[in-house]
Order: structure tokens, then C-alpha cells, then sequence
């Protein structure tokens, strides 16, 4: 490799363009996985920047995560100079996502076949609740269509129905939209033409339970419930334990089996006929676990997880998410990135420094980088309008104008 190659330019989308526009979670998702695989993402956002970065309460840190690895061209795109700028850039582009209510994109002429028109070979990434059909007006969040499609029907007890905890929809979402761009980028190299890509919230959820579809179809039987499922493995629970402390233990196999007994004296189990098998072990839960949580509720938590850990048994403990700052595997492998969250990019108003979890994958045995922490808006207006022609007289005129915001300082990586 040429000595002076910058390591972005190893990256696989190193000199591929996006242009995104985006909100809230499944647009920027899409936009976030094709960055951190070394795309030029631009997020174009209002003057005033996009809402999602003053979210409050379970929506503050969306912004500062599925926003890094992006650059801020803020414009107003109700003023026809500032649609102009927008398809100046799509006209450099690769890859256009949006992720706006059905018809919003059309009223303002950014639908695919008006940016088709003006580049052929862009793939357009349309992120909605619902694909074409009968339910593609309705307003979709990621709770509605865990609601909707089975899931949280899934994850509470009988009559509770609970929501994940996590945006998983708008997430996978994402990941699927930005999964149909490769897929169209690769068939652009055989037909030089680019096509619209849409992926949605509802059938991502459909996606994810079709297991339990699939469940139906072969028993005839309707999935239960997860907190009251007949569970697959003998051992497959949380055990509250010595001093109030919890874990998560699993044993899945005959051999697991035995090595657990051995590891915790339970002799007199081991060689219990009625436990010989894992489905033996499933059709005895209703005496067996109440036996085993009595066994180990004398024992601390981490002495437990020291003896699965040694036996090579499954276990983990009952991690809240803020702690996994500290998760000593994630801090050795790199698996969280320094960075400065400008105060712009959080409810907040605050610069904060702190570290976020990179991509769950290596790329020759490499984490895909941090290279621009989430940005503050307009943050890269001026370098973006430069790159597209732009005298200095005529984005002062836009900035005076109001149709461009400008930013002169902005995010940088932590330590940079």
C-alpha cells in the first residue's frame, strides 16, 4: 500500500457519497453503517438543525449515536436556493436516504424519480414504517409496530405487552436499508444505473418474529409469551442468589449438564434418570429449577460465574447498560471510541466527553473507526458549498439570507 493512503481510504466505501436526510433513528441508522464503512455521509438538516439533537428523556442520546462518522450541511430546503444547493449535492452523490412521512419527499420535487432524472446512477433509500400496501399511510413508530407485529406481545407476561428495550425497528430498520444499498451499488457496477431501495419498520418487526411464526406452523401450538414460554433448555433462567444478587445461567447439553452437577455437588442429580436428556430436563423445570435455585442461593453471584466461567458453562450477569462503559472485554478490544459530543448533539446544551460502542465487527481483524464525531449543525456548510462551486460572496448571501446556517467550530474526536 502507498505509504501516504490515508486509513480511511481502506475502508470499503472510502469515496462513496451519501446524502441524508434524516431524523430521529432509522434514517440516521442507515446512514451511520455506511459511514463507519468509510462513506462521505452528509447529513442535511434546518438552519436550525434537526430536532432529534434537543430530544429529552429516552430520546437523548439518539442523536449522539447514529450520528458520528457524518458531516452538517444545514439548509432550508422550503427556499428554492436551498433546494438547489440540495441537488447540486445529490448530483455528486451515490446514495440518497430519507426517511420522511409518505409524499413529503415528492412535494419537494426530492422524490426518486425526480433525483433519478437528474443522476441515473443514484440509489435512493426510502426508510418508512411500512412497505407499499395497504397500511404505507399510517404514522409508524418503533413502539407501534412492536404493538402491531407481535413483539411486544412476545417480551411482557400474559396481558402486558411490552415494548423492547432497545429501538430495535428503527435499528435493523436502518441496517436493512443500508444492507439494500450495497446490494443496488453492486448491481449499479453490471447495469451503470442506480434503483430506489425501501425498507420498513413493520416488516423488519415481522422479520424478527417470523421464528415464532414458524413455531405455529410446525406445532400447531401459539408461541407463549417469553416470561412464560416452555423454554428449549432444562437451565435457561435468572437465579436470584446469596445477598440478593442475580445472574443469568443456561445449560444446553447432556455434557454441559454434567459439568455443572460436578461443578456445584450435585451428585444425586447427575445421576437421576429423569434428567437424563435436555428434553428430559425441560419436562422436569416445574420441580428441577425450584431445587436448583435452593442450591445456589447460598453461593455470591460472582463465585457462581467463577465456576461456569472455569467450566466453560454460559452465564452472564444483569448488566445495566450505563455500566458497560466499564466492561473490561469492550474497553481491551477497542470496542468503545473517545469522543466529543458537542453541546448541540444532546438535550443537554453541554459538551460532554465520553465513549461510544463502534460497529459489532472487524474488518481484517479491524474495528471500523470513529472518524468524525457526531457534528454540531452546519458544522461543514461552508467546506460542503465551497466543494460544490459556491463563491464566498454567494454563501454569505445564503447565510445572510437565512437559507444556510454556518458553523465555525465544531465536534472532533476525543484526544484529537
Amino acid at each position: 500500500m502507498n505509504p501516504t493512503t490515508s486509513p480511511d481510504d481502506r475502508l470499503p466505501y472510502a469515496g462513496l457519497r451519501v446524502v441524508e436526510l434524516t431524523h430521529m433513528v432509522m434514517g440516521p441508522s442507515c446512514g451511520l453503517l455506511l459511514g463507519d464503512l468509510g462513506a462521505d455521509v452528509i447529513k442535511v438538516e434546518p438552519p436550525g438543525g434537526d430536532p432529534t439533537r434537543r430530544l429529552l428523556g429516552s430520546g437523548a442520546g439518539f442523536f449522539a449515536m447514529f450520528n458520528r462518522n457524518k458531516r452538517s450541511l444545514a439548509v432550508d430546503l422550503k427556499d428554492a436556493r436551498g433546494r438547489e444547493v440540495l441537488l447540486r449535492l445529490v448530483a455528486t452523490a451515490d446514495v440518497f436516504c430519507e426517511n420522511f412521512k409518505p409524499g413529503a419527499m415528492a412535494a419537494l420535487g426530492l422524490d426518486y424519480p425526480s433525483l433519478s432524472a437528474l443522476n441515473p446512477r443514484l440509489v435512493y433509500v426510502s426508510l418508512k414504517g411500512f412497505l407499499p400496501g395497504p397500511y404505507e399511510h399510517r404514522t409508524a413508530l418503533d413502539e407501534v409496530v412492536q404493538m402491531m407485529g407481535g413483539l411486544a406481545y412476545m417480551t411482557g407476561p400474559p396481558g402486558q405487552p411490552l415494548r423492547a428495550g432497545s429501538s430495535v425497528n428503527d435499528i435493523m430498520g436502518g441496517l436493512f436499508g443500508a444492507l439494500g444499498a450495497m446490494a443496488a451499488l453492486a448491481q449499479r457496477e453490471q447495469t451503470g444505473r442506480g434503483q430506489e431501495v425501501q425498507s420498513a419498520l413493520f416488516e423488519n418487526n415481522v422479520f424478527l418474529v417470523a421464528q415464532h411464526m414458524m413455531q405455529f406452523a410446525v406445532t400447531g401450538r401459539p408461541a407463549a409469551p417469553m416470561p412464560t414460554r416452555i423454554s428449549a433448555w432444562g437451565v435457561y433462567d435468572v437465579f436470584t442468589v446469596k445477598d440478593g444478587g442475580q445472574i443469568f445461567l443456561a445449560v444446553v447439553s447432556d455434557a454441559q449438564w454434567a459439568t455443572f452437577c460436578a461443578a456445584f455437588g450435585l451428585d444425586e442429580l447427575a445421576g437421576d434418570e429423569r434428567l437424563r436428556h435436555n428434553n428430559d430436563r425441560v419436562r422436569a423445570r416445574d420441580w428441577l429449577i425450584p431445587r436448583l435455585r435452593a442450591h445456589l442461593a447460598e453461593l455470591p453471584a460472582d463465585e457462581i460465574a467463577r465456576r461456569f466461567e472455569a467450566h466453560g458453562l454460559p452465564f452472564a450477569p444483569i448488566t445495566r447498560p450505563h455500566e458497560l462503559f466499564d466492561d473490561p472485554h469492550l474497553r481491551a478490544t477497542g470496542g468503545l471510541a473517545p469522543v466529543h459530543l458537542p453541546g448541540d448533539t444532546h438535550g443537554g446544551g453541554q459538551g460532554v466527553d465520553t465513549a461510544v460502542p463502534l460497529l459489532p465487527l472487524t474488518l481484517d481483524g479491524q474495528r471500523p473507526p470513529l472518524r468524525r464525531a457526531p457534528p454540531s449543525v452546519g458544522e461543514h456548510s461552508d467546506e460542503l458549498l465551497h466543494e460544490l462551486g459556491y463563491r464566498d460572496g454567494e454563501i454569505e448571501a445564503l447565510r445572510q439570507a437565512g437559507v444556510i446556517s454556518l458553523r465555525a467550530t465544531g465536534s472532533s474526536v476525543a484526544g484529537s
